[in-house]
């Protein structure tokens, strides 16, 4: 693996480091911590391959801050009821996350873009489709009875 540490790279594992302590807070307000440390699983990847410098790294998060950023958007549509999406009961405190999470994985995406490409097009692909279902699978498994309630 190749490597490139840049300030780019310090900024995608920062945003992904922000949207698991986010998600840590969700889930300590939600008693739920089980189940949000199984959604974290594809943040800390990227938080450890951003910060190695790899540089697959922008390819393996992009799905994962897409997939962070849509999910809240659904959240805010359910909010301003427009959008049944997700729904649910969500405290202040939740919904203050919601607003971290996505900042944090807008700003997080915008990095991501930035830079000069050092993957072939073919490359990338890979690693983007292989990231997206790590990080649905992680988030399905995070949704079974035995693990989303605990």
């Amino acid at each position: 693996m190749e490597r490139s540490t840049d300030s780019n790279s310090r900024w995608i594992a920062a945003c992904c480091g922000v949207i698991i302590a986010a998600l840590y807070v969700v889930a300590f307000v939600s008693k739920t911590e089980l189940r949000h440390l199984v959604q974290t699983v594809p943040l800390w990847l990227g938080v450890v391959l951003a910060l190695l410098g790899v540089r697959v790294a922008k390819w393996v998060v992009l799905p994962i801050l897409l997939f962070w950023l849509a999910a809240m958007t659904f959240i805010w549509l359910f909010l301003l009821g427009w959008s049944r999406v997700i729904s649910g009961h969500f405290s202040p405190v939740e919904i203050a996350m919601t607003v971290v999470i996505g900042t944090s994985a807008l700003i997080g995406l915008l990095f991501s873009m930035k830079g000069k490409r050092q993957v072939t097009p073919l490359g990338a692909s890979c690693v983007f489709l292989l990231s997206a279902a790590f990080q649905f699978a992680a988030f399905r498994i995070s949704m079974l009875p035995g693990i989303a309630r605990r």
